[in-house]
């Protein structure tokens, strides 16, 4: 398998049990995380992967998107931020409008 060069990951704020719970599930991150996935797939963006993951402890910021293997990590994640950072990635750029940590 290649290294995607952009490997988007969205919290989904599944604890160690399971269950999800706090702030990016509620704010509904996995109707985000489809939404990733369509956008990508219509920009026809190779070496851009998306994924979910459990909780990443920064529910303050929610929800939560990191960058891997950047570092690059992106809060308050709406469909308006998701398009204006895929549209930074194809840039080669970084969206600072939405970045809270990298």
């Amino acid at each position: 398998m290649k290294t995607p060069e952009h490997h988007l990951f969205v919290c989904g704020s599944f604890r160690v049990s399971g269950e999800a719970k706090g702030l990016c599930h509620k704010r509904d991150s996995h109707s985000l995380l489809s939404y990733i996935q369509s956008e990508i797939q219509d920009r026809m963006l190779s070496g851009v992967e998306v994924s979910s993951t459990g909780c990443v402890n920064a529910c303050d910021n929610g929800p939560i998107m990191i960058d891997y293997p950047s570092g690059h990590w992106y809060g308050k994640i709406t469909e308006e931020a998701i398009d204006e950072i895929l549209d930074a990635i194809e840039n080669g750029e970084v969206c600072a409008k939405y970045l809270i940590s990298g």
